[in-house]
């Protein structure tokens, strides 16, 4: 597997470099932004949100803009308003410094799972657009397919183009929001439970912080347009219900 690792501290970058060589991976390490955008981005992309020429996050989004490869944040950064922006941008996961080489590892490979089922489309920059029907209205997606969406109100989920709708618009969505929405979508209304979704969307054998995943509920919570189509149950998990009309 190929990592390129964009770090400008070559404190940090030597030993990390070392340390993934030491797993059997070829790592090409950049310091700036602008030499990562040159590419090759390789399999996965481990990014410093504190760059020297511009912000790991604005990096994060012209990569997304241009490739599917896995984008791991990071960041030294301890607040979450950072942490969803990087994830609304299209990183796939974070992890906050210090880390050690094995947690790296655990979510390399944990990322590289999620992503792997669309790793056969091809990289570019524009989504498909969604079919019409004749009254110029867009249709659903999966439409006439056997395997249909999951509708829910105005959201559609569709696992099988990996795709999701609310209306007429499409939800760009990072692999891990969409496997969490999809997730939570198979049984509208039912209550998952943080381990349950800990183990089916990240790993059985995830130790990261459980606060991943408030950090992509919200994300997912922002992109959807409403709060309110995912409910927290405290101290239990989270479900997906149709949000209530506004007054």
């Amino acid at each position: 597997m190929r990592v390129l690792l964009i770090e400008d501290d070559a404190s940090i970058a030597e030993p990390l470099a070392e340390g993934l060589a030491r797993y059997g991976l070829t790592v090409g390490r950049v310091a700036t932004g602008g030499a990562a955008l040159a590419g090759p981005f390789g399999d996965i992309v481990l990014l410093d949100l504190g760059l020297p020429d511009m912000d790991g996050i604005d990096v994060c989004r012209r990569i997304r803009q241009v490739s599917h490869v896995p984008i791991i944040m990071l960041t030294a950064r301890g607040e979450e308003a950072d942490r969803v922006v990087g994830l609304e941008m299209g990183a796939d996961d974070y992890l906050a410094k210090p880390f050690s080489m094995r947690e790296l590892i655990a979510r390399i490979r944990a990322v590289t799972r999620r992503t792997r089922t669309a790793a056969g489309h091809p990289e570019h920059t524009g989504l498909p657009a969604p079919p019409h029907r004749p009254d110029g209205h867009a249709a659903a997606p999966g439409a006439g397919h056997a395997e249909g969406p999951v509708r829910l109100g105005g959201l559609v989920v569709d696992r099988r183009t990996r795709q999701a709708w609310v209306g007429d618009a499409l939800v760009a969505l990072t692999p891990k929001e969409f496997d969490l929405l999809a997730l939570l979508a198979e049984d509208p209304g039912a209550v998952y439970s943080r381990q349950r979704i800990l183990d089916e969307v990240w790993d059985p054998h995830f130790h990261g912080p459980t606060k991943t995943l408030d950090v992509h509920v919200a994300a997912l919570r922002r992109k959807l347009g409403d709060s309110g189509w995912i409910h927290t149950v405290r101290g239990v998990g989270f479900r997906l219900v149709v949000p209530a009309p506004h007054a």
